[in-house]
């Protein structure tokens, strides 16, 4: 069969999780809302839920976990464990969505959304006390690679530019959501998902830039209208703590990354995914119409290609992968592979 590509290069996996949610329109997908961090990552910590401290070792830190207590990722407690572990938040998913991920996509390089292990040394992190940098990150130049945030929902963000420099949104890249699989068949979104907002409610963050400072949508975190925001797409709230927003256009989610992080061109550390399958070429004329799971680790991504329908079943058993390709000429080609 034909290999399949991706524009995208994602030397990284991530893991999300699964949070229902209605369908976003393609051009008024953003929307935003607000909050503030500073102390409320330490606070929320000790106000939510129980706190277990061990001591992990001689002259080691004390290991501090609780699970999801960080604002924004208690709506997703079934399928999200977010823990504090020394000086950084640990976000574990396994980067599947509920909602119906890939449709709407008209330029597809025929990735599929897969569970990822985002698990213990393969978490997500942010520090728990994000801090200034005295030069920030700017993902106009820069951060082409990995992940840049994490949604609420367990599911990471890149930068909104692929790495050609394209806007991904607009080539059409992305699904209605805002997002799509990447080479790893891992599904991140490309600019803010701010369907969240109806899901974890009023003043609470949609995702978390991966410098430790949050992202809102819409409206502040007081309900207020948002204000000026800089060239990151964020500011300094009322509360006098930075935060970002997500918006409905360019660059939809973090401009980059003003906190200190250890970053080039990607995020360190940050989760690993690899490519299990030969990359392959774009299906020109493709459109992504239906996306399910009909039963537990199975999934279905149905497309119409000149209008005839074709389907990609796939089914995940440990780390195998067995897919059944139906072309819409009709022909059916079924695959294995181990990752």
């Amino acid at each position: 069969m034909t290999d399949h590509v991706h524009p995208h290069t994602h030397p990284h996996d991530h893991v999300h999780p699964h949070a229902p949610g209605p369908m976003l329109d393609r051009r008024a997908m953003l929307r935003a809302g607000g909050l503030g961090l500073g102390a409320i990552l330490l606070a929320a910590c000790r106000s939510t839920g129980s706190v277990a401290s061990t001591t992990t070792g001689a002259g080691s830190a004390d290991t501090i976990a609780s699970l999801t207590t960080l604002p924004g990722f208690d709506a997703f407690a079934d399928t999200v464990r977010a823990f504090v572990e020394g000086d950084y938040w640990l976000v574990e998913s396994n980067g599947m969505p509920t909602h119906n991920a890939m449709v709407g996509i008209v330029s597809w390089q025929q990735q599929v959304p897969l569970p990822q292990p985002y698990t213990g040394a393969n978490a997500w992190r942010f520090p728990t006390t994000p801090a200034m940098a005295n030069t920030p990150i700017s993902a106009r130049t820069g951060l082409f690679r990995g992940a840049i945030a994490i949604a609420v929902d367990g599911v990471p963000i890149f930068n909104a530019l692929n790495n050609r420099g394209d806007d991904a949104f607009l080539a059409g890249e992305l699904d209605e959501w805002g997002g799509h699989s990447g080479r790893a068949d891992d599904y991140h979104y490309h600019v803010a998902p701010l369907y969240l907002e109806e899901i974890v409610g009023a003043g609470k963050p949609i995702a978390y830039a991966l410098d430790g400072y949050p992202i809102y949508g819409s409206t502040e975190p007081d309900g207020s209208p948002v204000a000026t925001l800089d060239e990151y797409n964020g500011h300094v709230g009322a509360d006098g703590t930075y935060h970002y927003h997500g918006t409905t256009t360019y660059p939809y989610i973090n401009g980059g990354l003003v906190g200190v992080a250890n970053a080039t061109d990607q995020v360190e550390p940050q989760p690993i995914t690899r490519a299990f399958r030969e990359a392959g070429s774009p299906l020109k004329g493709a459109v992504i119409t239906g996306f399910s799971s009909p039963s537990t680790d199975s999934y279905r991504l149905e497309y119409s290609l000149g209008g005839t329908l074709g389907a990609v079943d796939y089914t995940v058993q440990g780390s195998s992968v067995a897919f059944t390709f139906t072309a819409p000429d009709g022909t059916v080609t079924k695959e294995t592979y181990t990752r």
